[in-house]
């Protein structure tokens, strides 16, 4: 706690100052961990000879590692600062994106949606779309997901750069560029390998930092009641406090949504979409070893998921609760001021002394290189496989496509760079991401499930329908660009604040994808049903799972899951 007062002083002057500087153990810390970071992808080089090594891992990963790996790809700067600046603006409603906005889809992904992508063993999601619906389908998924990974990466660098900017005063261009030349080395070297092992190591680093914030910060606020007391106080007649209970109306709560919104759009649309479609997080399932592994990862992934409110949201709701000051949209940041992006970085200066400020540092850039490190290899595969050698070169040769996937790791960080400057457009970094999730997962989700579960679906239907999603949403944005009154029929009020009109977007996406590929399927020949096996549900075996106890069965650890997850959404509704 005597870390606390010297930095309030701190916080009264603009933000070109920053609040701490580094003693030489803060140093060393982080040199340790670049250091480390940079010896695993040398070391991990020799296991990455083939495509199947550099872009699935060989397919060798055990259930734990694959699980924790997928749930690290996810913990990056969008969930540890992201988040934490949209619980600053929205208050605990934001937890909703980690239990019905993850459980139930990471669930879903799990028990029915993982044996047709381990099955089939497709390097993509794109690639599924090739062998259900055809080329045409999968090069437009493919162009859409790696333009969306590049975006998504460019994120993660402006959060880098944020934290440098305001703990210790780095200049943001050079930050970028220090944490994209080290994604880039150990990508490039090891491949998904290398990823996931380093995401393993950076998903330990977050926690052991995180959790500094979140124990002192209770400590000083007297705890849970502390924290609810306090930010009531600060903030009169707004609910930032409770899940459930503001959403029979718009206006009740900060986000200015409803349960509709919520359930539908975010629990039915973006989560489904991106737990199950996005390849980002797919890549890392499909590398488990065997079958049931890979049933089992998503579960592991899912429990530890209801956990991390505890780093992310928690950090936001303490800054409404004891920050001497209030926070502003990015978009409307001003000299002097900080924004809700900065809030993560204001807590971690208020509260890490030396050493502990090295530690905190070094789990955020931890964070931050494994959003880009995931995106950056999930581009890498998509188009070296979806895009390079269906389009430009077919019949090169194993050896070239890995060379292909290791350049393109450097062209796809570089693209990242300049992305990253995009994200000051926007009031914070989450309402930027969920605004592309809506783009890009809503229309996709629903093209992958008619995909898996309609036997009907053309290959037609599978391409018009997902064009007509991607294009909904893009014309429902631009329409509230140029006339912001269009929120009201978007999002149904007036109230609706940017993520609110996120989700609904993401509602109408969805529902256009469905709707042009059911007609269009309904008009145009299917596939045969021998064309279909292993792609759809009803014409694909699962293995059985023999004699194997219950409790060792993947069903039994998802209902444990869903029985806490109940039980949390009562406790803070």
């Amino acid at each position: 706690m005597q870390a606390i007062t010297p930095v309030l002083a701190l916080f009264q002057v603009g933000s070109d100052s920053h609040l701490m500087s580094l003693s030489t153990v803060d140093l060393v810390i982080i040199a340790l961990y670049f250091v480390a970071v940079i010896g695993i992808g040398f070391y991990l080089k020799r296991y990455t000879k083939t495509g199947e090594d550099f872009f699935l891992a060989g397919r060798e990963m055990t259930a734990w590692i694959a699980g924790l790996s997928f749930l690290a790809a996810n913990l990056g700067s969008l969930e540890l600062m992201g988040w934490a600046a949209s619980s600053y603006q929205y208050g605990i409603l934001a937890a909703h994106w980690y239990w019905i906005g993850a459980i139930p889809a990471m669930l879903f992904l799990g028990l029915v949606m993982m044996p047709f992508y381990y099955i089939s063993k497709t390097h993509s999601v794109p690639g599924y779309l090739k062998l259900r619906f055809g080329e045409p389908a999968r090069a437009l998924s493919a162009i859409s997901f790696g333009l969306m990974t590049v975006l998504m990466s460019g994120i993660n660098m402006f959060a880098m750069a944020k934290v440098m900017n305001v703990v210790l005063g780095w200049d943001m261009d050079i930050s970028i560029w220090v944490s994209s030349v080290t994604v880039a080395a150990y990508v490039f070297l090891g491949g998904l390998l290398s990823a996931i092992f380093n995401e393993v190591l950076q998903f330990v680093l977050i926690w052991l930092g995180a959790l500094l914030i979140a124990i002192i910060g209770l400590i000083e606020a007297g705890g849970w009641n502390g924290v609810v007391a306090r930010i009531h106080q600060n903030f009169p007649g707004q609910d930032y406090t409770h899940m459930w209970r503001t959403l029979g109306s718009f206006s009740d709560n900060p986000m200015g949504i409803n349960w509709v919104g919520v359930v539908f759009g975010l629990g039915a649309v973006i989560s489904m979409g991106y737990w199950t479609t996005d390849f980002l997080v797919v890549q890392r399932v499909i590398s488990a070893k065997d079958l049931r592994s890979a049933k089992m990862a998503p579960i592991i992934g899912a429990g530890f998921k209801m956990m991390v409110p505890l780093i992310v949201i928690l950090p936001g709701l303490l800054g409404l609760a004891v920050l001497p000051f209030k926070l502003v949209p990015e978009n409307m940041l001003t000299p002097g001021a900080h924004s809700y992006n900065d809030v993560l970085p204001l807590m971690l200066a208020r509260y890490c002394g030396p050493g502990l400020l090295g530690l905190g540092v070094t789990a955020l850039i931890a964070g931050f290189m494994s959003g880009m490190a995931g995106n950056v290899s999930a581009f890498a595969t998509v188009w070296t496989y979806d895009i390079y050698r269906a389009m430009i070169r077919k019949n090169a040769t194993d050896s070239h496509y890995v060379a292909m996937g290791r350049w393109c790791t450097v062209i796809g960080v570089a693209v990242s760079v300049g992305t990253s400057y995009l994200v000051r457009h926007s009031p914070s970094i989450m309402d930027y991401v969920q605004e592309l999730f809506s783009f890009f997962i809503a229309p996709l989700f629903g093209t992958v499930l008619l995909g898996m579960m309609w036997k009907r679906a053309t290959s037609a239907g599978g391409f018009w329908g997902l064009a007509a999603g991607t294009g909904t949403a893009i014309a429902l944005w631009q329409w509230v660009r140029v006339d912001p009154s269009a929120i009201q029929y978007v999002a149904f009020s007036p109230h609706a604040k940017d993520m609110a009109v996120n989700m609904f977007r993401a509602l109408w996406a969805w529902v256009a994808c469905v709707s042009v590929t059911v007609l269009v399927s309904l008009v145009t020949k299917p596939r045969r049903a021998e064309e279909l096996v292993g792609l759809v549900y009803g014409y694909t075996k699962i293995p059985s799972e023999g004699d194997m106890p219950l409790y060792q069965r993947p069903i039994f650890w998802a209902g444990v899951v869903g029985v806490v997850f109940v039980i949390l959404n009562i406790i803070f509704w």
